[in-house]
């Protein structure tokens, strides 16, 4: 692995990271609450993080292979999301998550 492909992989993490720091944000009353939120604070960071570490992928990375690679934080977080938030994957969303694998498999082949 490159160090690009390394900071590709980095981004989505970092991005995947953001999305449940932001929805742990989201449990506050208002909008302003929620963005003041440490959590959605936190979260807002990591995407930050994220587009810094993606820059630098797009480096050597085609955005035609970059951008649809990011896809895989589809997987990651409907799979975390079952295991965190207890929220259902029923057969049409794991269809779905395994066709997003497929795709982003073929990519790289």
């Amino acid at each position: 692995m490159t160090l690009f492909h390394a900071a590709l992989v980095g981004a989505i993490l970092l991005g995947v990271t953001g999305q449940f720091l932001l929805k742990m944000g989201a449990s506050a009353e208002g909008l302003v609450q929620q963005l003041l939120a440490p959590p959605s604070i936190a979260g807002l960071g990591c995407y930050f993080l994220s587009a810094m570490l993606y820059m630098l992928a797009l480096r050597q990375i085609p955005l035609s292979v970059a951008y649809p690679s990011v896809s895989a934080s589809y997987v990651v977080v409907a799979f975390v999301s079952m295991l965190v938030f207890g929220e259902a994957l029923g057969p049409m969303k794991l269809a779905g998550i395994a066709l997003i694998s497929i795709g982003v498999v073929l990519l790289y082949a």
